[in-house]
Formats: C-alpha cells, structure tokens, sequence
C-alpha cells in the first residue's frame, strides 16, 4: 500500500525541492527570522510557505511572548485586518445563495444609511453635502464607501470618526454602525478608495440578513467547514497562554485600535478587524481559496466566485492614492491584488492578491505561482517590515 502523505494542520507536505523551491534560499529565510529575533524587533515570528497545494516550509523562531516560552505552531495572534477577507467570503456565500447582490444599496438593510453626508472643507469650516448616489454592498467590500478611520488622517472628518470611538468593542453592534451612519463620510462614495470601516458596516449586514450573530454567521459558512477551530472574536481562558504579545502596544493604542483581549465574545464583533487566529488556521482558509474554493471536501464558494474576488474592482474613475494600498495594486473583494510586477514595493507575481493586520501579521496568494504564504507577528512598532521582508525572501526561493 502506498504511504500517506505526511500532513501539518491537516494539509500536506512536501520537501521544497519537490514543489520547486530553493532549499538554501529558505535556510536564509530562517536566518533572517533568527537575526531579526535576535535584534529585538518582536518577541516571536511564525511562518508558511505552501506550493502546489503542499506546506514546503513552516518554522517558527523566538516566544510567543516577551521572556514566554517558545513560540509553539498554534500560537494565537490578533490578525486584526485579516478578518476583511474571512467575512467577505462569508458575505459571498450569501452572494451566491441568492440573499445579497452587490449592488444593493447599504439601506436596503441598514436603513440608517439612507441619507448620509459627505464632510467637505471649505476655508476652515466643514460643510456637510449629500451623498450623491447609496452606498453599495460592493462600496463596503471594495471600500469605495467613503467611510474612513479615525487614524487614517487628519482631516476634520478623520477627527469626528475617531472621537465617535466606533471602535470599542464593549458597545453593541447596531448602536456602533447607527453612529457610524449619524457621521459623514470623507468621499463621494463610489469616488475614491478609501480605507476605513466599510467592513464593519458589512458584518452587520450579514447579521440583518442571515438573522445570527456575525461570529455565528462566519463560523456556519467559513471556520467550521474548514476546521479553524481557533479562529474566533475572543480568546478564551482555556487558551490565552498561546495568545502572542508584542513587546509594546504603543503603535495600537496611539492609533485607537482595540487590543482584541476579550475572555467571551464581545458586543461587537468587528467584521474588519476583530478576529484572532493561528497560522495552521488560515494557512487552512488560504488553501481553501487557492484550491477553488473547497477543502477536504467542504465547499465554501465556487471557483468563479473566488476568481471574481480576487480580480481588481477599481475603475479608473476611484482614486486609489492611499498609504494603504501599495503601489501597482488595485483591490479586490477584501484582497489587494498586484497590477504590476514592477512599482510595488516588493518582489512579486501580476494576479497575487494579499491583504495584512496593523499587528503585522499578513499573507498572500499567488496563483501564478501556484503558492501561498503567512507571517505572523506582533511587531506593531515596525509595521509593514516583517511582510516586506518576508515576502521579497520567499518569491526570492521560487525555483
């Protein structure tokens, strides 16, 4: 009888020869994990690297908490803005359940939405204007909305969203997304690509529309399906001696983002940066997405589904300058996806689509190259540097 394949977090493996990856380029991969380790960046780093459907590299390096113990496979980290493409593909199952279509106006479910302002600047003065079309589900999934976060400028919008402290996970769902409505947006919706809260208001929608819990509705359509049987809004008691901690919280709480400590599952449960994960469990979902949208015969979505996401949804009429979305990318359905081989900021494929948490943690996919890959850390203080470095070593060991 032939031999069954060796597995990790229930996925196979495989040598890196045996998938066409560089050996030696990964041995420096891990050297480089180990100096920044050593240099005192983070306390602890997890990586995975899968090709052709078969983990080729998986090594963790440091603690999982400053003078904790080392850092173990199922340490759980705040994802943070990982969370966007879990609920997208959940609010996609409702696409394709005939429930949802992406040109319904926000309204029809939120009505609170009906009639929103957008805040413009006149000679010191905020002026309030109306909207000149609804929002959209496809605004809040491509984040063409025009709603915005508190941290994300300086503007007298960006001050009024953050004193509003949407945020704060202790407050109820519905009243949160109410206030939300009651503030104005930064752009016209539909004009500009614009980072913020568009998620969020998502997640309640589902909540309308499935009648559950967006913690229930996502773990009926995506986390159980797939055995992400650690991925949740909460970190229960039972478990938080894996949950990973930066040496400083200074960057998130200078920034108003809320520290995901909770022991129960919160009023609010954030749809754009709420929840916490391991990397076998997203390793788990990415595989689901690069294998067309099944796993271990569970079906999540279709494949042409998954491909529409994945495709950019940014016309040339939305202004994509934002210090959110990097140089040659458009963005997708909850994912940036890369235009260009040239212009990003890092070594990479045209059709990869990616997406990261303000903790540093983040993953691409890259069908081209039939790969995935993940890095989780908490290093908020040096943001972006983990997943640049990261990403540049690993497209490096793609033979």
């Amino acid at each position: 009888m032939p031999t069954p394949p060796k597995t990790q977090f229930g996925l196979p493996t495989a040598e890196p020869e045996e998938v066409g990856l560089s050996r030696p380029a990964l041995a420096r991969l891990s050297e480089a994990m180990g100096r920044e380790i050593a240099a005192g960046r983070a306390a602890g780093v997890s990586t995975l690297v899968a090709r052709h459907g078969r983990i080729a590299y998986a090594e963790r390096f440091g603690a999982v908490k400053p003078g904790g113990p080392p850092m173990p496979e199922d340490a759980i980290f705040r994802i943070y803005s990982m969370t966007k493409p879990i609920v997208c593909v959940a609010a996609m199952t409702l696409v394709e359940d005939g429930r949802l279509l992406l040109s319904d106006p926000v309204a029809k479910y939120l009505p609170a939405f009906a009639a929103m302002k957008v805040g413009v600047e006149r000679d010191g003065a905020l002026e309030l204007v109306p909207a000149k079309r609804p929002i959209t589900i496809h605004d809040l999934m491509r984040h063409t909305s025009g709603l915005t976060y508190g941290f994300a400028g300086g503007s007298a919008v960006h001050r009024l969203v953050a004193a509003a402290d949407i945020v704060n996970l202790s407050k109820p769902t519905a009243e949160q997304i109410d206030r939300l409505a009651k503030l104005p947006l930064l752009r016209q919706p539909g004009e500009a690509w614009e980072y913020g809260l568009s998620t969020d208001v998502l997640g309640h929608v589902l909540e309308v529309v499935s009648g559950k819990s967006l913690g229930a509705f996502v773990a009926e359509r995506v986390l159980r399906p797939l055995g992400m049987v650690d991925t949740a809004f909460y970190t229960p008691p039972a478990k938080r001696d894996r949950l990973a901690e930066p040496f400083s919280y200074d960057a998130l709480v200078s920034a108003g983002v809320d520290l995901i400590d909770r022991s129960a599952p919160p009023p609010f449960e954030m749809a754009g940066t709420g929840l916490v994960s391991t990397i076998g469990d997203y390793a788990r979902f990415l595989a689901m997405v690069a294998g067309g949208g099944a796993l271990d015969g569970a079906r999540v979505l279709g494949p042409r589904t998954l491909a529409y996401m994945a495709s950019d949804h940014l016309g040339p009429e939305v202004d994509r300058r934002s210090p959110f979305l990097p140089p040659g990318h458009g963005y997708g359905l909850g994912v940036a996806v890369r235009a260009e081989v040239g212009v990003a900021p890092t070594i990479g494929s045209i059709g990869e689509f990616s997406w990261g948490g303000i903790a540093e943690t983040a993953f691409w996919v890259s069908p081209r190259d039939a790969l995935f890959a993940i890095v989780m850390t908490h290093a908020p203080d040096h943001y972006l540097y983990f997943r640049q470095v990261f990403r540049n070593m690993v497209n490096a060991a793609i033979l």
